[in-house]
């Protein structure tokens, strides 16, 4: 193909595609070439289980008066993530019991402890723990929690004398991908010989259903200190989406499908997004970006409906937005609806048009007002602290009763 084809060519797929139609396809190619896709995975090769061990060397049991000091073994923090959130609030309740904490940040591509000491102490200032480096080694802990199935991994791989061994497991995270070699990589890690603590009924019986494994239980929570109904009424109108266009498991494809729907029946309804920015919606958005718990918490003290997808465990966000009196738009799923039994949650067809039934049917109840101290009122006494009771306990059974594997 000769100089002048090629420009042909070129300018008629720009007709077609547009810049930015073409830009994409550049960078897919250039993703494709380049291998981009091998930056999210968060393993080191040699990170990487080959095997699942029989038993691991547990060491004695530790005098009951003398407090202990607990490992969790993470990603670095980002500001925003539920995951983290929520394990941080169990590194609160060791510490409120008298335990030190140590938090061993994993990262392959390496990572500045200090620049990430500062984020987590902004994000998370109730967290006194001393911030590690993973891979220069996991020791001088009585115990180590993973707290994924990347970090499970490491904690096999890097923590290597006698210890005790857990697993907080907040989801179940083969899910999360492809029946594959990242699922297998995940499945395997239910198998290794930690004391697993699951974090509601959905995990707890997907870990028997799927591997015939059994785990300690500790209650889903809820943080109604933050979310509550603003101290003055308003008037409640339009819809929250919480985006996350890169997670498939938060279903935003059909969050989006459905709300497109829902605007041409409802234009009069403002949408708002927050999370990471949505792209090429066909409706219009008001964007918040990432926004903090008091300023979620002040959006949701106006909005009616919010869209909370879920296809694993329950996302925080559905209740935290029923203790603020917005209604939840749930896609109906066995696992979502383990650990939400709420009368106020819309439950909707996996479906555009079943979800955007759903939002419709949210926005139009009679009295929004009435309905939102309702929906509220079902969460009052919710919170996190019989999760931290119960992981802080199960903790300190493990490594005071010696033996365990």
């Amino acid at each position: 193909m000769n100089r002048l084809t090629r420009t042909a060519a070129t300018i008629r797929r720009l007709r077609r595609a547009g810049v930015g139609g073409l830009a994409q396809r550049a960078a897919a190619r250039a993703y494709r070439a380049t291998d981009a896709r091998s930056l999210s995975f968060q393993l080191e090769p040699a990170d990487i289980a080959g095997a699942v061990p029989d038993a691991l060397p547990v060491p004695d049991a530790t005098p009951s008066d003398r407090p202990l000091v607990v490992g969790w073994v993470t990603s670095p923090p980002a500001a925003g993530s539920g995951g983290h959130t929520t394990l941080f609030r169990m590194v609160e309740g060791l510490e409120a019991r008298g335990h030190r904490c140590v938090v061993f940040l994993y990262d392959r591509h390496g990572l500045d402890i200090a620049q990430r000491t500062a984020e987590l102490r902004l994000g998370w200032p109730a967290v006194r723990a001393e911030v590690r480096d993973a891979r220069a080694g996991i020791s001088g802990v009585d115990a180590v929690v993973a707290s994924s199935w990347e970090s499970a991994h490491v904690v096999l791989s890097r923590c290597v004398g006698p210890a005790h061994r857990l697993y907080f497991v907040q989801d179940y995270e083969p899910y999360f991908y492809p029946r594959g070699s990242e699922y297998e990589l995940a499945a395997m890690t239910y198998r290794f010989p930690f004391r697993r603590i699951a974090l509601g009924e959905m995990v707890a019986g997907c870990l028997r259903s799927e591997l015939g494994q059994d785990s300690d239980v500790v209650p889903f929570g809820c943080d109604t200190r933050t979310y509550h109904l603003p101290e003055t009424e308003v008037t409640r109108s339009g819809v929250v989406l919480y985006a996350k266009p890169d997670v498939g498991r938060r279903g935003y494809l059909l969050a989006r499908l459905a709300l497109e729907r829902f605007h041409r029946t409802h234009p009069d309804q403002e949408i708002h997004a927050y999370g990471l920015r949505p792209a090429d919606l066909p409706f219009p958005v008001t964007f918040h970006g990432r926004l903090t718990p008091a300023e979620l918490h002040e959006l949701y003290g106006r909005v009616a409906a919010g869209l909370a997808m879920s296809f694993t465990n329950i996302s925080l966000v559905a209740e935290e937005m029923l203790a603020a009196g917005v209604v939840p738009v749930v896609n109906d799923s066995p696992l979502a609806r383990a650990d939400l039994p709420n009368p106020y949650v819309r439950w909707a067809d996996p479906t555009p048009v079943g979800i955007a039934a759903q939002v419709a049917a949210a926005v139009e109840e009679p009295d929004l007002g009435a309905h939102a101290a309702k929906a509220a009122a079902s969460v009052i006494g919710r919170s996190w602290a019989p999760t931290q009771e119960g992981v802080a306990r199960l903790v300190e059974d493990e490594v005071r009763r010696p033996g365990r594997a």
